[in-house]
């Protein structure tokens, strides 16, 4: 699944793009360092769909603001499809024809960190520290690699419980479920209705992280050097111990495990038959356009001992190593961490990354709430590079224990096993 997680979907009925007069650099920008008299032009990728708002917002809001406070800068944006976009930029890395800066897949950062195609923040821009201390922690630390951080985040968005409240008064429970006991009791309640308590739509770490944190476990020491006695912990092995057990009850249906023919979450939580799910901001305009009579309902995720943690999508900004204009790059990474950006992003549906701006959110769109709250303590996936890898390690043998080949415990630590040689070549 991708990172973001049908984040364009989300844009398709945001604001589209208004005349705002953006001014330049504010919120948290330095002055500039470049030379005024010098003409540059800036190479910006990135993935958003070329007919998408964010494009239009992009091409007709935000950079032309940057460029009137900068005329001597250009910025040239090329838009790739997702799929393609990371084999491109390895591809352009192994020739050196990489552009200036890239609009990055979160789990992308640590891989081109280590291949030395992107420079360290921490060290290009002098203010870092005062960017970083206004960004959410959790989307921060997707740049982190080797205790350095080799990017910006710059959109972000988590997962919440959403739920339907029919078919929970019909199990006779007249709130959410707060915890995994909850979670557990509405299970039982619904044991022969035809209706589930809950439903995913796979075993990535997008999936099953939320469930192992909030359990009060962990998916590697936090220097990331191992997992044994991490992810096959008493406490992450109960994260997993929940879903794999309302599964074997019928209550988590058989999506979860790549099965075909089963009905989506966003046709299975609307008509009734999923109770909850966990899912992205983007869903919001997916059942107004789908199901507009349907009144969707959030909550935190369920806490299981370890509070209430779900887990961190976006996207990051991130400037090459080769790129010969590195103060003018400078400028407009600052401007996109500014608040004129971020806002003019946020209203065709990119949740901005500075967390003061949380307010200012629910304005723009009232649905944002839930998430900006839920962001707090959101974690990111393992920022390393070897993470594609990793994932596919847990999933598969995660999958063992939903079918029964394997006890959770025996699950995990096998996972863990396989994963300790990868993290020490991380």
């Amino acid at each position: 699944m991708r990172t973001s997680s049908r984040t364009a979907l989300l844009a398709v009925v945001g604001t589209t793009a208004t005349a705002l007069a953006l001014t330049a650099c504010s919120g948290g920008s330095s002055a500039s360092t470049t030379d005024a008299n010098k003409k540059v032009t800036l190479t910006y990728w990135h993935a958003y769909s070329a007919d998408s708002p964010e494009v239009h917002q992009l091409e007709t809001v935000v950079i032309p603001a940057f460029t009137k406070a900068h005329p001597n800068i250009t910025v040239k944006d090329v838009a790739f499809p997702y799929d393609q976009l990371h084999q491109k930029l390895l591809t352009s890395a192994a020739g050196g024809n990489l552009p200036c800066l890239v609009r990055s897949d979160i789990i992308w950062v640590p891989e081109l960190a280590k291949l030395g195609a992107i420079v360290d923040m921490d060290k290009q821009l002098p203010e870092f520290g005062t960017i970083a201390g206004r960004t959410y922690p959790g989307a921060l630390a997707t740049n982190l690699y080797k205790g350095e951080h080799f990017g910006l985040p710059l959109d972000t968005n988590t997962r919440v419980l959403m739920y339907n409240q029919a078919t929970l008064t019909k199990a006779g429970m007249t709130s959410p479920p707060k915890t995994f006991d909850d979670v557990r009791a509405l299970a039982a309640k619904l044991k022969g209705t035809g209706d589930v308590a809950f439903a995913d739509n796979g075993t990535s770490g997008w999936n099953l992280f939320p469930w192992i944190w909030s359990a009060g476990g962990d998916v590697t020491d936090p220097a990331q050097t191992k997992a044994t006695g991490y992810l096959n912990s008493a406490k992450s092995v109960a994260g997993v111990q929940l879903l794999v057990d309302l599964y074997k009850q019928g209550q988590l249906p058989n999506i979860v495990m790549g099965g075909k023919g089963g009905l989506d979450t966003a046709v299975g939580l609307p008509n009734g038959k999923y109770a909850s799910i966990l899912d992205g901001p983007w869903m919001y305009p997916i059942f107004q356009k789908q199901n507009p009579t349907f009144a969707l309902k959030t909550a935190p995720v369920p806490d299981g001992g370890g509070g209430s943690i779900s887990v961190v999508g976006g996207e990051d900004l991130v400037m090459t190593s080769s790129c010969p204009d590195m103060p003018e790059a400078s400028e407009f990474a600052r401007y996109m961490l500014s608040d004129d950006a971020q806002i003019a992003m946020a209203k065709v549906g990119q949740m901005p990354v500075l967390k003061d701006l949380g307010s200012k959110l629910t304005a723009i769109q009232p649905y944002y709430a839930p998430f900006v709250a839920q962001l707090q303590t959101a974690k990111p996936r393992l920022p390393n590079p070897e993470y594609p890898k990793i994932e596919t390690i847990i999933s598969d043998e995660v999958q063992k224990a939903f079918k029964g080949q394997e006890t959770v415990q025996q699950a995990l630590d096998a996972a863990a096993s396989q994963m300790d040689p990868l993290l020490a070549n991380g």
